[in-house]
């Protein structure tokens, strides 16, 4: 006998306050309640019933876990519910906020693909680079980068981008390319207004990091604003890979400082609550962790240089 079922007849049997009344509702004979209440006192080693000619009723060990059992059914019917729910087709409204970086090259596309797939579901989609509460304004999920904001909701990262410094090699032919961190001064970086670098930038090589010194030129909330700025050799900016990846294979970038690593960035997915599974959430959520695992597994290996004798 599982433990559930005895802990529900223990509950049946104390709202009702006899025995044979709760056999009658559980379909089942006096002696077999009275069994698993046994079976129960003995698993748990405490007297959980007073039986008297007038019914039952719980000792006080048998209060504690008539109280904690009510919470353990409620929380198991909760989660067959949502397991059901996963088993269910993709229907009704699903607002989601998303970065307009990350909305017009990963997310957007993926998820006009994901809408195609089923005639019921309405995505609803906002790009918008601020930090929006999926609580107050009504969201059932948002995809950020960097940090999450203030938010009543929960949130959690769910996957990293690899990011790189990078200018135009034109910029770089004028400026002098730098030959280590400590250098950085020399160029002007366009920065992100989200990440907040204090005039230090950490970079790593080899397990060793450092600060490097950054000296912030031009500050903008709008990603492709920031890759204008750099393609027309304003001065550098640290920008997810894939974004870039084909720009620098072709020679429109140049890595600043290729030997050394910058920070990865963390991405979240923000909803509202904890409990209930939402299937078309964790869809949107699979969705992006596949799609970034496919751009990392594009990046190509790392040059070789020969060496000569």
């Amino acid at each position: 006998m599982d433990r559930l079922s005895l802990l529900e007849t223990l509950i049946v049997a104390l709202d009702e306050g006899s025995l044979n009344r709760a056999a009658a509702r559980r379909e089942m004979t006096q002696s077999a309640v009275s069994q698993q209440i046994k079976q129960l006192e003995s698993l748990i080693g405490h007297q959980l019933l007073h039986r008297t000619a007038q019914g039952v009723r719980a000792t006080r060990y048998g209060e504690l876990v008539y109280t904690h059992a009510q919470g353990l059914l409620s929380n198991y019917d909760r989660m067959t519910a949502e397991l059901d729910q996963l088993q269910e087709g993709l229907s009704g409204d699903f607002r989601i906020s998303v970065n307009s970086f990350l909305g017009r090259h990963l997310i957007g596309p993926m998820l006009v693909d994901l809408d195609r797939k089923h005639d019921d579901l309405n995505i609803i989609l906002r790009l918008e680079d601020r930090l929006v509460d999926v609580v107050r304004e009504n969201y059932d999920l948002a995809i950020r980068t960097g940090r999450l904001g203030e938010t009543d909701g929960v949130g959690r990262r769910i996957a990293t981008m690899e990011t790189v410094l990078l200018a135009t090699p034109d910029y770089l032919d004028r400026m002098g390319r730098p030959d280590g961190p400590e250098d950085l001064t020399r160029l002007k970086y366009i920065q992100y207004y989200e990440d907040q670098t204090n005039g230090f930038f950490p970079l790593s090589r080899n397990g060793e990091e450092v600060l490097a010194p950054i000296r912030v030129g031009f500050t903008a909330d709008d990603p492709d604003l920031i890759r204008h700025a750099v393609t027309n050799g304003t001065g550098y900016s640290r920008v997810p890979l894939f974004f870039v990846q084909e720009m620098i294979e072709d020679g429109q970038f140049e890595r600043v400082l290729p030997e050394w690593d910058a920070p990865e960035k963390d991405v979240f997915a923000v909803y509202p609550s904890r409990h209930g599974i939402d299937r078309r959430r964790e869809l949107v959520i699979e969705g992006v962790v596949a799609k970034l695992d496919e751009f990392r597994s594009r990046r190509p290996a790392p040059r070789l240089h020969a060496v000569t004798a």
